[in-house]
């Protein structure tokens, strides 16, 4: 998929579907903090996370989002970046209307929906009920995202018709298997915090692979696997990107210099550490102290 944005009232591709707000696909190709600036609307968003790690707030929750996940967020759910942490990789979203009862929080489609009022009501129930802002390893729902997307810039016949069943059929998935993840957990879950956690507290460490490998009780190779299907990134390449969040939360410190920071999150010298700082944010650690 190759980046794009449509917004209602200003994309072509939109005319006719009144309650698709915007739809489109991003790519973070360096780290940026707080990418996605919070607001609250009355849309249902939904966020598929393609490759790339993301820590977003969702309802005033962090949450880590990788590969194969998708972020819901419901009418009146506030969501954003989260400051103290780096985004980098590619998610495609949609956002749609719906009309909603203050009093019961109960959402309803519009005509354009082949679903009942009732089934409607029944999707809203189920997701404020189990209150799932993150679906893990669902990549049904990036394929139907692709198909609405493809029907949306082909125009073939019949496709007002597909678009609308397709965004049902998302609405649908979503609803169960917000049911059927309630009380499941990640396949790589609090064990790949604790080893990020470990890595935090000693960054001037030189980790290898096999030393993180071990930590959790893996061999290198599967270890490895893990990983890079969980983050979208190699070992290393994950904990270069460690190591930069942490600098720029120390380059926010005017009293450290940038050769205590290099060192400090694990670079062999501050040249090293200019080097791969603008490589991943598009600045020099000292153009970035002085941006910010």
């Amino acid at each position: 998929m190759n980046q794009f944005f449509l917004h209602r009232g200003n994309s072509t591709e939109l005319e006719g579907f009144s309650h698709i707000h915007e739809m489109g696909i991003r790519k973070n190709t360096s780290i940026q903090h707080n990418s996605l600036c919070s607001t609250t609307t009355g849309n249902i968003r939904l966020y598929y996370i393609l490759d790339g790690k993301f820590e977003w707030s969702i309802n005033d929750r962090s949450h880590s989002l990788y590969p194969g996940d998708l972020a819901v967020i419901l009418p009146g759910q506030a969501f954003g970046g989260s400051k103290e942490f780096i985004d980098i990789g590619t998610f495609c979203w949609i956002c749609v209307d719906v009309k909603q009862d203050g009093s019961s929080r109960n959402m309803t489609l519009g005509d354009w929906s082949g679903l009942s009022e009732h089934d409607s009501i029944t999707i809203s129930k189920i997701l404020h009920l189990h209150d799932i802002a993150v679906l893990s390893k669902v990549k049904e729902a990036f394929v139907m995202l692709q198909g609405i997307k493809d029907e949306l810039f082909q125009r073939e016949i019949g496709y007002v018709t597909r678009v609308n069943h397709l965004i049902d059929d998302l609405l649908i998935f979503v609803a169960r298997q917000s049911g059927q993840q309630r009380n499941l957990r990640r396949d790589f879950p609090e064990t790949f915090t604790k080893l990020e956690e470990t890595l935090r507290r000693n960054l001037a460490h030189q980790w290898t692979v096999e030393e993180m490998a071990a930590l959790i009780g893996l061999g290198t190779t599967a270890f490895s696997e893990k990983v890079k299907n969980y983050t979208g990134f190699s070992p290393l390449n994950y904990l270069i990107n460690i190591r930069v969040s942490e600098a720029i939360k120390l380059l926010k410190k005017q009293e450290i210099n940038v050769t205590e920071i290099a060192l400090e999150t694990g670079f062999y010298s501050s040249q090293h550490f200019a080097t791969t700082f603008k490589k991943l944010t598009g600045y020099t650690p000292v153009e970035f102290r002085k941006k910010k």
